[in-house]
């Protein structure tokens, strides 16, 4: 039986890599065309498209047609629900479990107060680590970069209307979150005092648990006279 070369490790190295950066465009920047990936990617559309049989092979991925004027529909690709698996859920079923044991041993008030637990003490390491950020933007900014490191695959810009928008493209407790959304209610909270709880406003726009791909918050200056 032959034996296998150096080149086909790295050859099969890097279809691995390709295959994974290929799953994260379409995590963080929603379904793409296969010229769409190509481009992002840096790589051959017949490239692009062995990776897009591949992983549709494997359920990680499907196509949606979409119509636009004269002409073939053109296909865009998106994550899967067995796609979206493939990124991290910290410790979902342990977390499932404990909620669950918590809610049925000592009731909803045990569980509601472990969450403000968790609120005040994210709520110390927040505003810590956002105390020299004298701007709305770099809070934002500071903010976005504790989310991602956090696992949330955070992103932020500012809009021309001199709105930001604070996006996380990823829920690293999504398991949780469904079993008590209480997370979720914890988190926005969190966001509001720690940006400016008298003169900023934030809104979530979309949600995951919504049936969004993403979560994302809407912050603006508040007028001095509300």
């Amino acid at each position: 039986m032959a034996g296998i070369s150096s080149i086909d490790l790295e050859n099969e190295h890097a279809c691995r890599t390709q295959a994974d950066r290929l799953l994260l465009q379409l995590k963080v920047n929603g379904p793409q065309t296969a010229s769409d990936l190509a481009l992002s990617l840096k790589i051959t559309g017949e490239a692009v498209r062995q990776q897009l049989q591949k992983l549709a092979a494997d359920h990680l991925i499907k196509f949606q047609s979409e119509k636009k004027g004269v002409g073939r529909p053109c296909q865009r690709w998106k994550l899967t629900k067995l796609g979206e698996g493939r990124f991290s859920d910290a410790h979902s079923l342990t977390t499932v479990q404990l909620i669950q044991g918590i809610r049925e041993s000592l009731g909803e008030g045990a569980l509601n107060t472990i969450l403000r637990f968790r609120e005040e003490e994210m709520e110390v390491a927040y505003r810590t680590a956002l105390k020299d950020a004298k701007t709305l933007s770099a809070r934002v900014q500071r903010l976005t970069e504790i989310r991602s490191h956090e696992g949330y695959m955070a992103e932020w810009r500012e809009e021309e209307d001199g709105t930001f928008l604070l996006i996380e493209n990823h829920c690293p407790i999504y398991t949780a979150a469904t079993t008590c959304q209480g997370f979720c209610r914890s988190e926005l909270s969190l966001f509001q005092r720690c940006l400016g709880e008298d003169d900023v406003r934030i809104e979530r726009t979309e949600h995951i648990l919504g049936g969004s791909r993403r979560c994302t918050y809407k912050i603006w200056p508040a007028p001095h006279n509300a």
